[in-house]
C-alpha cells in the first residue's frame, strides 16, 4: 500500500495513529517523528473529498 494513502487516511481521522504506525511498520514514537516532518497536503485541508476517493486516489 502507499505510504501516503495511508498517512492521508490517519490524518483524515479514518485510522488511528496506532494502526498508521502498524501498516507501515512503525513504531508508534516513529510514526510522530515521521509525521512531524512531512509537509502537510495542501490539498487535504482546501478539500473536504469523500474518504473512499481521497484512499482510491481518484477524483
Amino acid at each position: 500500500m502507499d505510504k501516503r494513502v495511508v498517512i492521508t487516511a490517519y490524518r483524515q481521522g479514518t485510522i488511528s495513529i496506532l494502526e498508521c504506525a502498524q501498516i507501515l511498520g512503525l513504531d508508534p514514537s516513529q510514526m510522530r517523528q515521521v509525521l512531524g516532518s512531512i509537509k502537510p497536503d495542501i490539498n487535504l485541508q482546501n478539500t473536504k473529498g469523500s474518504r473512499q476517493t481521497s484512499l482510491m486516489g481518484s477524483k
